[in-house]
């Protein structure tokens, strides 16, 4: 679909190709970078672009927001969005639109074969083994079978592996700040101590937000068993990392998983440094626990397909910032969307200034949340100048856009 004028689109950090395509095949112009750009960078590249795609690396400030004077929509290619200033982009009435479940399988799969590599001190054997060193023996190896299974954070990707991992044996307890309903036989803690008295095996799984920093410290770890396993996919600052060091150091973790890291390279030319190399029975991995092909496919699909029904419908369902709407396509009318302030008479407003041009509304959309008032206004005849400034110039408005 060719459109009047021309949307850029900027995918960083090695998006899937699918995204690519989706945007071109609405017309869209993309431009790609295979890595994250810092804040300068990124504040020269964003001045023309309508769209940014970004994965967990890019840091989206207020200062490249004020940058961004095009900027519509932000796709989070990823599950979290912390990386993100989402109060700058509501001011300023910018989407976002993220991928709560694409990579959640992909996680939870690499979670679990850790587990089973760390519990049966796979990883430590191979690299024997490449060294022509034959260490065979069944000491210290077990089954995970009949093993407790320590969740922190009980969202998308820990209530899935709550259900495999109690599939092949394991028993599950989980602790959340939020009350979760409790898949299976799983178990609901009231609190991490609780919950650290009970796992043979700790993962965590909760999300990036400000009060998470150090969520895991080294009180926590001295109230964990003594040998327990302990795996981070989360975020690198979630855990105290010097104390996770010492305590497999000293042997009171005897394994330990980590995919993510307080300091990342911003791409697969930077040189990476870990106090956790060359640990015994450690895992690493860089921050690839949603890296397959299925699940960054699907990825691209799902936040792709949000940013085009929301540039092109006016669509905001599952947006992480704005009111969410799933609406129906129209044909013989013209589309108007309203994002403002969240305060009382906007929606009057505009329709007055209808009715005052006699222009009738064939179907009408309002959704808030503690923010934001979204108006999908649908009219059925043509307007003129007057009709849009008159809108513009309400009170409270954030952005006004005309979709067809």
């Amino acid at each position: 679909m060719i459109r009047k004028n021309p949307i850029n689109v900027l995918l960083l950090e090695n998006i899937h190709p699918n995204a690519r395509e989706i945007f071109r095949e609405e017309g869209l112009i993309v431009k790609t970078v295979s890595g994250s750009l810092d804040e300068q960078e990124l504040c020269k590249r964003i001045k023309d672009v309508a769209v940014l795609g970004i994965r967990s690396k890019t840091k989206v400030t207020q200062n490249i927001i004020d940058c961004a004077d095009k900027l519509l929509a932000i796709g989070a290619y990823c599950i979290g969005t912390n990386q993100i200033d989402q109060n700058a982009c509501s001011k300023k009435g910018i989407g976002i639109f993220n991928a709560p479940y694409s990579n959640t399988r992909s996680v939870v799969e690499l979670v679990l074969g850790e587990i089973i590599m760390l519990i049966r001190g796979i990883f430590e054997k191979s690299t024997k083994l490449h060294q022509g060193l034959w260490s065979k023996s069944a000491a210290g190896n077990h089954e995970i079978r009949g093993k407790r299974l320590g969740i922190i954070g009980y969202g998308n990707i820990g209530a899935q592996l709550s259900v495999i991992a109690e599939a092949v044996g394991m028993r599950i307890y989980y602790y959340d700040l939020v009350e979760k309903l409790a898949l299976g036989n799983a178990q609901k803690c009231n609190s991490k101590d609780e919950l650290f008295s009970k796992a043979d095996i700790i993962t965590v799984h909760i999300d990036g937000r400000q009060e998470n920093h150090g969520f895991i410290d080294a009180d926590d770890f001295n109230k964990m068993k003594d040998g327990v396993i302990f795996l981070n996919l989360s975020r690198g600052f979630v855990v105290d990392m010097e104390a996770l060091v010492q305590n497999i150091k000293s042997g009171k973790i005897s394994g330990a998983a980590v995919d993510v890291f307080p300091e990342e390279p911003k791409n697969n030319y930077d040189k990476f440094k870990s106090e956790l190399q060359k640990l015994p029975n450690v895992i690493l991995t860089p921050h690839i626990g949603g890296s397959t092909e299925e699940a960054q496919q699907n990825i691209a699909d799902f936040v792709s397909n949000k940013i085009t029904d929301f540039l092109f419908n006016g669509g905001t369902n599952l947006s992480v910032n704005f009111p969410n709407l799933q609406l129906p396509e129209i044909k013989d009318a013209h589309r108007l969307v309203h994002l403002h302030e969240n305060i009382p008479g906007i929606l009057a407003k505009i329709n007055n200034i209808l009715a005052k041009h006699s222009i009738n509304i064939v179907g009408q959309y309002l959704k808030t949340n503690e923010n934001i008032g979204y108006v999908i206004t649908d009219i059925s005849r043509e307007y003129d100048k007057e009709v849009i400034t008159d809108i513009q110039n309400i009170p409270g408005t954030i952005r006004f856009r005309i979709l067809y």
